[in-house]
């Protein structure tokens, strides 16, 4: 993504009036293992709501949405040695497609994380499923109305609309359909 696009996303986040099942604003706060809860939430919710991604934007402050900017940065992130990306997904299950994007808005350093949502059944962080009611980040478990709906919507969506292996080429698929021929 581009700083144009980041940009054109990040005002257009800050327009919304509230946060929503889809959108968290942060400023400086980044603990891994929310962050961790929150991808599992958001994973979930965008596929109950059909929404192509949500997002958790940092630099961008709650109540005002005005953009002040953050001190996060992602890339430098260990949890014990690992990177905090690499730690993310491993921690997934099932690994879904996070995008973590970060550049300058306005003069202010934000962090954009794109959460891609869950495609066959509910994301979980260490082992727990979360879901977002309003603005609030929940465990699904304490929702069951919720987590029935979004097995429906799993249901409902065709194997062949389904991520098969994630971050392949084109030009690769190809390669992967034919079989190896072995000398």
């Amino acid at each position: 993504m581009d700083g144009a696009q980041l940009r054109a996303i990040v005002l257009e986040l800050a327009a919304l009036p509230d946060e929503t099942e889809w959108v968290e604003f942060k400023l400086n706060k980044a603990v891994p293992d929310e962050i961790g809860e929150y991808v599992s939430a958001f994973a979930n919710s965008c596929a109950l709501l059909g929404r192509p991604a949500a997002y958790v934007l940092w630099g961008v402050e709650d109540g005002t949405h005005r953009i002040l900017g953050t001190a996060f940065r992602p890339r430098e992130v260990k949890v014990g040695n690992e990177a905090l990306e690499s730690w993310l997904a491993h921690n997934l299950t099932p690994r879904i497609d996070v995008r973590v994007h970060g550049g300058e808005v306005d003069r202010s350093h934000v962090v954009l994380f794109a959460i891609h949502p869950a495609t066959n059944q509910p994301v979980r962080f260490k082992g727990i499923e979360y879901i977002r009611i309003g603005s609030y980040k929940k465990r699904l478990h304490d929702y069951p109305e919720k987590e029935r709906e979004l097995w429906r919507v799993f249901d409902r969506t065709p194997f062949e609309k389904g991520v098969a292996k994630p971050g392949v080429s084109s030009d690769d698929v190809l390669s992967l359909l034919t079989p190896a021929i072995s000398a």
